[in-house]
């Protein structure tokens, strides 16, 4: 990587940067590298900042070590919210394996993406990284005698896809399950990613899997070079708006990963500017060390530019889940997934649009065996959906 490139922060908020400093690797133990940052803080921005980027349970363990210069009241209340975190953990934990062990006696195999495992795994300490809910995948024709399993647990399905001539496989990749006594949520994914794109198949990724040692019986989640890939997919298609997810990857970097199959594996998915735009924005922002072996992703302008048009989203505290998202910050981030594609990807995309959308059986309701007829009529539809949205607004 070419040293004399830096990204633009000056827009950042210094209490971000602050905490961009306690979370770089390589620190000076005295703190004197980031002494001044810690003057004119705005604590109630920082403990905001560290609760909407899911840092608290490890900036609670940098403030007990800077009580020098961190106001007693703030690493009081880190702590508060780190351990309500641990207690939250440990009941993932003890569901995750409930989950596991009932899709396994019926015969299904499931590997956990996300949840309390990556804390063991990537941090070695449960209480170290966040889980509001548990991400699995299985394979897509097992969706309906899972859901059925889940229900006999106390799950009720959050049933809030609309699809017609079963664009859902593709368009959608989860559906959601929510525990109303436990308050727990299972998000229940037969894709990885949102479609259209390219995906390993259950069976490939299936075969690369590992273990978790967490649980007394077996847990399966994603190989470490699959689980790298899902991993930077993941952030970059959220704009890293959450710097967790950017930690979460620094902490791969330590493990012993096989690097010359991640690249094999982001060329296969046309995603290798993704791959070296969380190789710049790690290594800028949290001084991560990159093995030689990953310098294919950082060829061309391509991953400087995405991860600078990844800082908006630390300049802003950007939350994509609560809905509705700003207008000023959805155009951008539509803006930013559609830069993230390959040329084909965005060709791809582009001729996603010529199939039919649930709004045009909303538009034009027709009987389910004439829903062939919404793909001559899809523009047609369309064009009359955006008159009538013009001539109300």
């Amino acid at each position: 990587m070419d040293n004399q490139i830096v990204l633009n922060l000056e827009q950042v908020p210094k209490e971000l940067s602050l905490i961009l400093e306690l979370i770089k690797d390589q620190q000076d133990e005295s703190h004197q590298i980031y002494h001044e940052l810690f003057k004119d803080i705005n604590w109630e921005l920082f403990i905001d900042l560290s609760l909407h980027h899911r840092l608290y349970p490890i900036l609670y363990k940098k403030a007990k070590q800077c009580n020098d210069v961190i106001p007693v009241n703030v690493t009081k209340t880190l702590y508060q919210y780190y351990q309500r975190n641990t207690f939250q953990m440990l009941h993932l934990t003890r569901e995750m394996e409930t989950v596991s062990q009932l899709l396994d006696e019926n015969q299904i195999r499931v590997l956990f993406l996300k949840g309390p495992h990556l804390a063991y795994e990537l941090y070695g300490d449960l209480s170290l990284r966040t889980s509001s809910d548990l991400d699995f995948l299985i394979p897509i024709e097992a969706l309906e005698t899972v859901g059925n399993l889940l229900s006999e647990l106390g799950y009720a399905k959050d049933d809030y896809i609309q699809t017609v001539l079963n664009d859902w496989r593709w368009r959608h990749h989860h559906v959601t399950y929510i525990h109303p006594e436990k308050g727990l949520k299972l998000e229940v994914h037969w894709r990885l990613h949102p479609g259209p794109g390219i995906e390993p198949s259950f069976n490939d990724l299936w075969d690369r899997k590992s273990i978790t040692s967490i649980t007394s019986s077996p847990v399966y989640y994603l190989g470490k070079e699959d689980l790298f890939v899902f991993l930077v997919s993941h952030g970059s298609r959220h704009g890293w708006s959450r710097l967790r997810w950017l930690v979460d990857i620094n902490q791969l970097l330590k493990l012993d990963v096989n690097w010359e199959i991640v690249c094999k594996l982001f060329k296969k998915g046309k995603s290798l500017s993704v791959g070296g735009q969380s190789i710049v924005l790690a290594t800028y922002l949290i001084n991560s060390h990159i093995h030689e072996t990953l310098n294919p992703l950082l060829k061309g302008k391509q991953p400087m530019r995405l991860a600078q048009d990844a800082v908006f989203y630390l300049e802003n505290m950007v939350n994509l889940h609560t809905t509705p998202v700003p207008e000023k910050t959805a155009r951008y981030h539509s803006r930013h997934l559609f830069s993230l594609m390959s040329l084909s990807q965005k060709l791809l995309f582009i001729l996603s649009f010529l199939y039919p959308y649930p709004e045009d059986a909303k538009t034009l309701p027709l009987p389910k065996k004439l829903h062939f007829l919404y793909f001559p009529l899809r523009p047609f539809l369309w064009g009359w959906r955006k008159t009538r949205k013009h001539a109300i607004s």
